[in-house]
């Protein structure tokens, strides 16, 4: 999260003319939970503030991106003590970066779900949503991406991110036969799971709180701002146009962070199998206590 306060706020923004795209966003900042992905539009306005104040140095979109879309948490020296059956795993990339996750076993599987979790935390964090999957027979694999955890290397751009989830997905398919597998992404991680979704023929797709592409959530928090210069499109609409397997997204309709709208506008995408599941009165991070998304998946995962 971001780490300001309300009464501490960088000084740059007193020089900001777009002063009302950024009330705005601040009002979005200060009286709602955020994500981490938060951060990272935070650091574009910034940029924007400085642009508009006549700087003569481009932004490097990426060098933002490595600093706060995929923030470097590091955990090479942990132990970690989940409930039940597990084992840690390192997938080398194509450019020799070791990428680790966790493989939570259930007792009996049935099949394999593939985690894409958000930008707020680690498998240290994540995991513990693990035995919601596993107690109804599926094997689960949750992946740090580049810069989480103990994986190694940065996220540069989209393109390489892929291109890691590409070969993760291709080492799974292994282990269990593709018809087995289940896709979740969550947040942030909805793109990435829409994208290879759309690659490839996993038995479902499960959208957790997608947005709509990274490029209509920001202008739905601060609509003034040009973002034409965003270098991550993180495209949800586009990718889910092209995914021919069962797709399943659940949506908190009090949802503060990623606007419901979102789903409502990916659903014009569905195929006849297909089906939006509105989340009465909940918000972005707590489906894992949520009984009617509990309900739910227990019975997807018969």
């Amino acid at each position: 999260m971001c780490n300001l306060n309300k009464n501490h706020r960088p000084s740059i923004f007193m020089h900001v003319n777009n002063t009302t795209a950024l009330t705005k966003f601040y009002r979005h900042i200060w009286s709602r939970p955020m994500l981490l992905l938060l951060l990272f539009i935070f650091s574009y306005l910034v940029v924007h503030a400085q642009a508009n104040s006549k700087a003569k140095v481009k932004p490097n979109w990426n060098e933002i991106l490595e600093e706060q879309l995929f923030p470097s948490k590091k955990l090479q020296d942990s132990t970690f003590h989940f409930q039940g059956k597990y084992e840690e795993k390192f997938i080398t990339t194509a450019d020799h970066v070791k990428l680790h996750g966790i493989l939570f076993k259930a007792d009996k599987s049935k099949g394999l779900i593939f985690y894409l979790h958000g930008s707020n935390g680690a498998v240290d964090t994540w995991g513990k949503i693990a035995n919601i999957y596993t107690d109804n027979g599926y094997d689960l694999f949750m992946l740090d991406y580049r810069g989480y955890g103990k994986s190694e290397g940065k996220v540069t751009n989209e393109e390489l991110l892929y291109s890691d989830l590409q070969i993760v997905y291709d080492n799974l398919k292994q282990h269990y036969p593709e018809d087995h597998i289940i896709i979740i992404g969550q947040s942030m991680g909805t793109a990435l799971a829409s994208t290879i979704a759309s690659h490839n023929a996993p038995k479902i797709l499960i959208l957790q709180a997608p947005y709509y592409s990274f490029e209509d959530w920001t202008q739905h928090i601060a609509p003034e701002l040009d973002t034409s210069g965003l270098p991550f499109h993180f495209d949800n609409a586009s990718a889910l146009q092209k995914v021919k397997c069962r797709t399943i997204i659940f949506h908190g309709d009090q949802d503060k962070a990623v606007y419901f709208d979102s789903s409502i506008k990916l659903s014009r995408f569905f195929k006849k199998q297909d089906k939006l599941i509105r989340l009465a009165k909940e918000g972005h991070n707590d489906f894992s206590k949520n009984k009617d998304y509990l309900h739910a998946i227990a019975k997807l995962l018969r």
